[in-house]
């Protein structure tokens, strides 16, 4: 009698996984991790601005056809890969813990826009719901908490970018829709040529949900170039953009706040001495950065007296960026417009001060995790007034550092009648990181956003002067002293972008609840079927 030896199944459900197997496991979240950090790596100082169309092709490969909640995972790592790099000199100074929470927090927001895509990337014309899932996941980072963050939106990346003429269109939220669709449209269409190969057909509506979510961002940004204008519809205006660096990096430069004024105050005189000689023409207005003068001038009669006499020496009105120290209450960073023969006569308290920067929002618990919060001993009030000064004539509208990455802030000044866009800023905290270039891009956008000339005027980092088409015209170097002296064209005509305001979003928004909503129906139906079709036990 002989004995039966039935062969062990090696691929039954209880077998060891393979070495293949396993490694399989990691190619989705390795390729979500790589899709986040070419997102990052299509954003300045680097000129790959199209590096953001394979991001979002990876993306969408990485979460179509996934359940809802690994979508999840994936989109954070995908987040993680890419505000990890993109954020790191939130960390210059104060270490690295900050950093790691704010990216891991804000990667938070990326996660819940990949589970949204993957619960829509199963619906027909699946691209267009996913791009506005990404910009409603966009928009809520913009918001919340703390009034938001939205630095690292895709339309910042793009100020090289040939979709750039769409942010004059619809703003940021239309720009950055137009890179995510056509992104996810590459993929689509990749695989559509795939089943096409393997079947020789594909169905007609599948096929023109692919062609059309490439081809509609490009007809659009190519539609939209009469929109880019830099005529001057106002005349010109002659402007000066003062940086007068810093003794030292880091968190300690304002120790010196004597030496940064009086950097600021000595390249006036000198931009006056080469106006005289006939080496510079003369400006119609002078426009220092944020925080050139942290000693208050109202309180401080010394401070004024340089001020004024630099002022006085240049002989047009000139913006002063100032701390304000009220005796009771909070903080004021505010901008002062300092007229040559009567002094300070108009001033813009910014409106959007920065959290954990300019105020400690939950002091004692944060305290817990880093003692440098308490380097910001007093906090900032944030003021309410739209700030357009009338300099010599001409409307500029003030946007102050952190304001110029928020879409309301900007645009206020255009809608209250600016003619040209001041963002004065300060970097010297965060050394020479990419930051200087990450905030320049936005100023860019915004140009081409409003058809508004935009200077830039820095303590230390990278001060520009900018055309309304985005080009820059002047630049200084990084933590140098220098003057930038440019005509710049003056518009009062406004974009579409400007005029239609929040609406553009708000529509973006609706198209990525409506797929959820389809997504959400279908997957309700889907279970009641199978509920069906199963035997009572």
């Amino acid at each position: 009698m002989s004995a039966t030896i039935t062969p062990v199944d090696a691929s039954g459900p209880d077998a060891a996984p393979t070495p293949a197997a396993r490694l399989r496991r990691f190619v989705r979240p390795g390729a979500a991790l790589l899709s986040g950090f070419l997102l990052y790596l299509s954003f300045p100082p680097r000129p790959l601005w199209w590096l953001a169309l394979p991001a979002f092709a990876l993306l969408g490969w990485t979460l179509r056809g996934r359940r809802p909640r690994a979508g999840f995972g994936l989109g954070y790592l995908a987040g993680l890969g890419f505000l990890l790099p993109l954020l790191v000199w939130t960390g210059e100074e104060v270490g690295a813990g900050p950093w790691l929470a704010l990216a891991a927090v804000e990667a938070l927001f990326v996660a819940a826009a990949g589970l949204g895509i993957a619960a829509v990337s199963r619906l027909p014309w699946w691209p267009f719901f996913a791009a506005g899932v990404w910009i409603l996941a966009e928009g809520a980072r913009a918001r919340v908490p703390f009034g938001g963050f939205p630095w690292g939106k895709v339309a910042f990346g793009q100020a090289d970018g040939v979709f750039l003429p769409l942010a004059a269109v619809g703003g940021t939220p239309v720009l950055g829709f137009a890179v995510a669709l056509c992104g996810f449209g590459l993929y689509e269409a990749c695989r559509r040529f795939r089943a096409y190969r393997a079947t020789g057909t594909v169905p007609r509506g599948p096929l023109a949900a692919a062609a059309l979510a490439v081809l509609v961002p490009v007809t659009g940004a190519l539609a939209a170039l009469p929109l880019v204008d830099d005529s001057a519809e106002d005349g010109t205006a002659t402007v000066a953009a003062v940086q007068g660096n810093v003794p030292r990096l880091g968190l300690d430069f304002n120790a010196q706040r004597r030496a940064v004024l009086d950097n600021h105050v000595a390249r006036t005189r000198e931009l006056a001495r080469a106006v005289e000689e006939g080496r510079e023409p003369q400006p119609d207005f002078v426009l220092w950065p944020e925080n050139s003068s942290d000693i208050d001038p109202y309180a401080n009669a010394d401070a004024a007296d340089v001020i004024d006499g630099a002022v006085k020496a240049i002989g047009v009105p000139t913006v002063i960026g100032a701390v304000v120290t009220p005796e009771t209450g909070k903080l004021r960073n505010t901008l002062i417009q300092w007229d040559p023969e009567r002094g300070p006569v108009a001033t813009y308290d910014k409106r959007h001060v920065q959290p954990f920067g300019e105020y400690i929002p939950m002091r004692s618990f944060v305290r817990i995790f880093n003692s440098n919060v308490d380097r910001v001993s007093r906090d900032f009030g944030a003021g309410t007034k739209v700030g357009v000064f009338d300099l010599a004539g001409t409307k500029v509208g003030l946007a102050t550092c952190y304001e110029a990455a928020f879409d309301w802030a900007v645009r206020d000044t255009v809608t209250h009648g600016a003619q040209l866009i001041s963002v004065p800023s300060n970097n010297a905290t965060f050394g020479r990181s990419e930051m200087t270039y990450q905030q320049l891009a936005m100023s860019r956008v915004r140009a081409v956003e409003h058809s508004r000339s935009v200077v830039v005027p820095v303590t230390s980092g990278v001060s520009a002067i900018i055309r309304p088409d985005g080009e820059i015209v002047s630049r200084t170097k990084m933590f140098t002293p220098d003057v930038l002296v440019e005509k710049v064209p003056l518009r009062s005509s406004q974009t579409p972008a400007t005029r239609l305001g929040t609406l553009p979003e708000a529509l973006l928004a609706a198209l990525a609840v409506a797929g959820l909503g389809w997504a959400g129906a279908r997957a309700v139906r889907a279970r009641a079927v199978r509920a069906r079709r199963t035997p009572a036990a």
